[in-house]
């Protein structure tokens, strides 16, 4: 029993600090994010629970009837940037993303 807490308590709290510090980078804007998954350790997708809290890192603030907040995407040719806003008061829009194929 000694053992377990010699060397299983600083174990977990060395865990819990990792685990903290990559919630806090899921907090952060994508770039940032991306910069600090290409530096993580392939063992560490499986140390820690990345779907979890990543669903809970992204779930966002918006209510059932808010807007949604503008933003802007370039066209698939990539010629023209279109606003989200510039939809609003018209047809419901639907956004879709990925291949086509």
């Amino acid at each position: 029993m000694r053992t377990f807490l010699k060397y299983g308590i600083p174990v977990l709290a060395v865990y819990m600090v990792l685990l903290s510090g990559l919630f806090v980078a899921m907090l952060q804007p994508p770039a940032v994010f991306g910069r600090i998954m290409s530096k993580l350790p392939m063992v560490a997708y499986l140390l820690f629970p990345f779907e979890p809290m990543w669903l809970i890192a992204r779930r966002g603030h918006l209510k059932v009837g808010e807007p949604a907040p503008d933003f802007a995407l370039k066209t698939a040719g990539g010629s023209q940037v279109v606003r989200l806003s510039s939809f609003r008061g018209q047809e419901p829009m639907v956004l879709t993303l990925g291949s086509h194929t």
